[in-house]
């Protein structure tokens, strides 16, 4: 259904007008961040065309007649930032999308990930990785904001996340029989034996993933009471991650317990989503394999406060207070741990689309440097997505994803929640904190 209701939506998209492409700018920055993990420099100025950077210059330059100065000649400038873990259609209003799962029809979830799309573009996140949604919504979101059709940022997608059948990520868990015998009717994404995951992955591959994503334990938002050790068997998650490697995409892992941490990271996955429960053996594997640790904090504090206050199922209460009660201590021994690459994700369809920067203060707070907190949303998140040619750093050749705010981060992380400027492919998105009119002139 959510198939034809895209062709339609993007059908839609086709009859206004897509924005022109943005004349020659020269950008006037106060300071400039152009290579996160160095030092910034002073003034200087950055000149883009057809969507990228052509010069980056000390000094500002003076525009030539006719070509556009935009002047954050008082603000700080930096890359565009990247958000490896993003459910883009999770809705933030948790209590409605419970209640109305069985009435609210494609279109509307359609609308809603328009909109998560717009409101994360505005926040500075540029990039983002999509790691479970709809196959069909999510690419036809993907290729609308590619072709310039709506507004939102770059999106690279997994489609829907590989499980085990009573997994997480089994859509029939906790269901009326009626219901989930209609679920696993129609899944394909639930998987059983090597054989079975390899056919899941082919199809997700099929259905346009650029990413994999599997569930190699439970998870603190599944409808059911498997804790959040362990689940898939190793050849299992050796067959997803072979499959998702001959076909040219990188495989990631959700795992929170240590022993699915460890089983995914000795299967070859290119990163572990939350690594919630690490020790000394676990980060040491990481070292040696150099997959990514994406820690996504924020989630399970939104968790606990959304199952406490009853939107979210009984079983997700006992799991969210012990992923919440451990992730803290667990991930300042992850950032203290020398030689773990770490990236930047959210987990934010749990937590308000808007609000990823939030996880910084929460990165700082658990002792990574403002400097290297930065890095992991710009120069390692590229490299974990496979970008680090177009995205991460300002530098002539790449595309230009520019930011701005009012004061250095580096100084306070928390100003990265309070994004004045955002320009994504040279095309200006948010100007002195306002939103501009788009499609853009």
């Amino acid at each position: 259904m959510l198939r034809s209701v895209a062709r339609v939506l993007v059908g839609l998209c086709l009859l206004a007008p897509a924005p022109a492409l943005a004349d020659q700018a020269y950008i006037h920055a106060g300071a400039l961040l152009d290579r996160p993990g160095q030092a910034p420099r002073g003034a200087s100025t950055l000149v883009v065309a057809d969507g990228k950077i052509v010069q980056v210059a000390e000094g500002h330059l003076p525009a030539p007649a006719g070509t556009r100065l935009i002047d954050l000649s008082t603000q700080f400038v930096l890359p565009g930032l990247i958000d490896s873990h993003v459910h883009i259609f999770s809705d933030d209003d948790k209590v409605a999308s419970r209640l109305e799962a069985m009435t609210r029809d494609a279109e509307d979830r359609f609308v809603i990930g328009l909109d998560n799309a717009r409101r994360t573009l505005a926040a500075g996140f540029t990039t983002i990785r999509d790691l479970g949604s709809d196959p069909p919504a999510i690419t036809a979101l993907r290729d609308g904001v590619e072709k310039g059709l709506v507004e939102g940022p770059t999106i690279v997608n997994a489609g829907r996340m590989i499980s085990i059948s009573g997994g997480h990520g089994d859509g029939a868990n906790g269901l009326a029989r009626d219901y989930a015998e209609l679920e696993r009717e129609h899944a394909v994404n639930t998987c059983d034996g090597p054989e079975d995951c390899r056919r899941a992955v082919r199809i997700q591959v099929s259905q346009g993933a650029q990413v994999i994503k599997f569930a190699a334990t439970g998870g603190v938002l599944s409808n059911v009471a498997g804790g959040l050790g362990r689940q898939m068997f190793d050849d299992e998650m050796k067959a997803i991650v072979e499959t998702a490697h001959a076909f040219g995409r990188k495989a990631t892992a959700h795992a929170h317990g240590k022993d699915g941490i460890m089983a995914a990271l000795r299967a070859g996955v290119d990163s572990v989503e939350h690594a919630t429960f690490t020790d000394p053996e676990s980060l040491a594997l990481f070292r040696q394999t150099g997959a990514y640790l994406v820690p996504t904090m924020i989630a399970p504090e939104a968790a606990v406060q959304q199952a406490r206050a009853g939107e979210r199922p009984p079983a997700v209460l006992a799991k969210a207070e012990e992923a919440a009660r451990i992730a803290f201590a667990e991930h300042i021994d992850q950032f203290a741990a020398p030689g773990v690459e770490i990236a930047f994700g959210t987990d934010t369809g749990v937590s308000a689309h808007g609000d990823n920067a939030t996880e910084f203060k929460m990165m700082v707070d658990a002792g990574m440097t403002p400097a290297r907190a930065i890095r992991t949303a710009t120069v390692d998140a590229a490299d974990l997505l496979g970008l680090s040619s177009s995205l991460g750093s300002l530098e002539p050749g790449k595309s230009a994803d520019i930011i701005a705010v009012a004061q250095s981060p580096l100084e306070d992380i928390t100003e990265l929640e309070r994004v004045r400027f955002v320009m994504r492919r040279g095309v200006v998105h948010k100007l002195d904190g306002a939103r501009q009119p788009w499609p853009a002139d």
